[in-house]
């Protein structure tokens, strides 16, 4: 079965995985870098939808085969940790997911006007161009290293479509969680990320607060900087113009939105999504 660690792009969802993966997938709680997070991978890629005919020139074709994959996946009975950033809603007549296939999610939002100057950055678009796709009900992502290759095809929708449609979901249960209030009681939120994961899987040995504790401290911004410095990172991208390596881990609680637009650039923000920063109480 299934354990979804689920976000929009560029809201903190790799840091997350980190987190889980030092906790659940070491004897001592300290994250080192891509083994750990080589025990969480993404779905959809094309490696869960081997052995499927779907068309790969043709985007969202795959989203044919998303739970039977997910049923060939889960015939050892195993639990397992998945990152997506699909909205969790059908496209045409093809669900994400169901509960047979899943025990429940974890989901990470982050301010969008923090979101934009990160994925403009990671994505090597302009703000506006960001804005832009913020809001593109949809919006979908792929590797676009990949010609004519769909494979890893992702539904994300729009920000606000993405955050709502895991929210506020009747199918599974789902852990919503703020990334700045991960960022600003990472122990204690931490701890309710992992009681609410042992109570789906039926873990009775208890919090484990030294872990917790090893996690944290590992999973720092300043130490995930430093092992991609040292020790590379497999999210990692390259820039399309010169190939050179574009630091995944680059500003994190350092981006803040006040210091990137003017004045006017954040009145039309503030504008675009007013209601969601009331629903999330970010205003």
């Amino acid at each position: 079965m299934i354990i979804w660690l689920s976000s929009y792009p560029k809201n903190g969802n790799t840091w997350l995985r980190s987190l889980i993966s030092a906790y659940y997938y070491s004897n001592d709680g300290l994250f080192i870098g891509d083994k750990n997070l080589r025990n969480i991978e993404q779905f959809p890629t094309k490696k869960n939808l081997q052995g499927f005919d779907f068309d790969r020139s043709k985007a969202g074709d795959s989203a044919r085969f998303w739970v039977q994959a997910q049923e060939k996946i889960n015939t050892d009975k195993k639990v397992r940790f998945f990152k997506t950033h699909n909205a969790l809603v059908k496209l045409g007549q093809n669900d994400f997911t169901n509960q047979k296939n899943t025990l429940g999610g974890i989901y990470i939002v982050r301010d969008p006007r923090n979101v934009i100057d990160s994925m403009s950055r990671h994505f090597q678009i302009n703000h506006d161009e960001a804005l832009i796709a913020m809001q593109d009900e949809k919006n979908f992502t792929y590797d676009f290293k990949k010609k004519n290759d769909y494979s890893d095809y992702q539904f994300i929708s729009s920000w606000e479509k993405n955050y709502q449609s895991w929210k506020y979901n009747k199918l599974i249960p789902v852990k919503f969680l703020k990334y700045e209030d991960l960022l600003n009681e990472t122990f204690f939120v931490f701890k309710d990320i992992i009681e609410f994961t042992d109570k789906l899987i039926n873990n009775k040995s208890g919090f484990n607060r030294e872990k917790a504790k090893n996690a944290v401290k590992s999973t720092s911004f300043e130490n995930l900087k430093k092992i991609e410095e040292n020790d590379g990172f497999g999210e990692t991208i390259n820039a399309r113009k010169d190939n050179k390596k574009i630091p995944f881990f680059h500003l994190g609680p350092k981006n803040k939105w006040q210091k990137n637009f003017d004045n006017e650039y954040i009145e039309k923000i503030n504008r675009i999504f007013e209601k969601n920063l009331n629903e999330l109480s970010y205003l």
